[in-house]
């Protein structure tokens, strides 16, 4: 039963569904760095000093990161007219942190279920004793599988948040970031890329693991669902990289309306990169080319080191 029982599949894809999802968590804060400096934001609110007095893990963790990103940076240093910053760019420590700390408690959950013993029944051969209980039982998985799904799926929110606040033609920007936005439409169409993307990972959102069905004659009474959970965790998960490379795409566009200044050392390498395979848009083109070469390079890309 345990290399065929439901619950080995749920781990499985919990564990691959993990690696990807905490990848996605640096790249996460690298493609927001980007959008940072592409909308002029400012950098107070990744102070260590605010952190401290809120002392959750990831969240002190991505001000860091975010930080050490931004560091050297001529746009994030330089004098803003503006007070504060809407949420999707304040709030990113928060937010990516809270996902990051979601993604530390399915870790533990998937490291105890790897070293686990998932059969039924259960033989201990030193006691001599043979035990029909219910080891198999996926629910821990199921919850786990859940929460993975809904922290990714923030990630996305968030990032499609960023990006359409960079396309409203403010702070010194062009509508839909392009010269001449009464004649070309710019990066509307990969915003609603985005959109749809992003509402419908919040439809999957729906925990599976709330729901039960009985079956086996009554005997199987209560279900965990967790299959289910992993499937589901899959598209939002491969969709949540889809709108990072969005915002990406979106972000380096952004940046260039910034020269002459630029932004750190480490963004500009970063964005350098993406431009080898995306290039800049001066004008209507057919983009979802574009927008796959984006994704491309999001889930290849090895993320900088600070």
């Amino acid at each position: 039963l345990a290399l065929l029982n439901g619950t080995q599949f749920m781990n499985a894809y919990a564990t691959l569904l993990l690696l990807k999802c905490q990848r996605l968590a640096v790249l996460a804060d690298v493609i927001a760095a980007v959008s940072l400096d592409a909308y002029d934001a400012r950098p107070e609110p990744f102070h260590p000093a605010v952190h401290a007095v809120r002392p959750h893990p990831g969240q002190a963790l991505v001000a860091a990161h975010v930080r050490d990103l931004l560091a050297g940076s001529a746009i994030a240093e330089g004098e803003k007219e503006h007070v504060q910053d809407p949420y999707s760019f304040r709030c990113i420590p928060q937010v990516h942190g809270a996902s990051r700390d979601a993604f530390g408690y399915v870790e533990r959950v998937v490291e105890h279920e790897l070293e686990a013993v998932t059969d039924n029944p259960t033989v201990f051969d030193e006691e001599d004793l043979v035990v029909s209980a219910g080891n198999f039982h996926g629910q821990p998985l199921a919850l786990a599988l859940d929460f993975l799904a809904i922290a990714a799926a923030e990630l996305g929110s968030i990032s499609e948040r960023r990006t359409y606040k960079l396309l409203g033609g403010e702070r010194g920007l062009p509508a839909f970031l392009v010269a001449n936005p009464g004649l070309h439409s710019g990066f509307m169409i990969p915003h609603y890329t985005a959109a749809s993307l992003v509402s419908a990972n919040k439809q999957r959102c729906m925990p599976n693991s709330v729901d039960t069905i009985d079956s086996s004659n009554g005997q199987e009474d209560h279900v965990s669902m967790g299959a289910a959970a992993a499937l589901k965790c899959w598209d939002v998960v491969h969709d949540v990289e889809r709108v990072l490379a969005i915002e990406l795409f979106t972000a380096a566009q952004a940046l260039e309306f910034r020269r002459p200044k630029r932004s750190s050392r480490t963004v500009e390498r970063f964005v350098r990169a993406f431009r080898k395979q995306v290039p800049f848009v001066r004008r209507d083109t057919v983009m979802h080319p574009l927008m796959e070469a984006a994704t491309a390079f999001v889930r290849t890309c090895e993320p900088p080191r600070v």
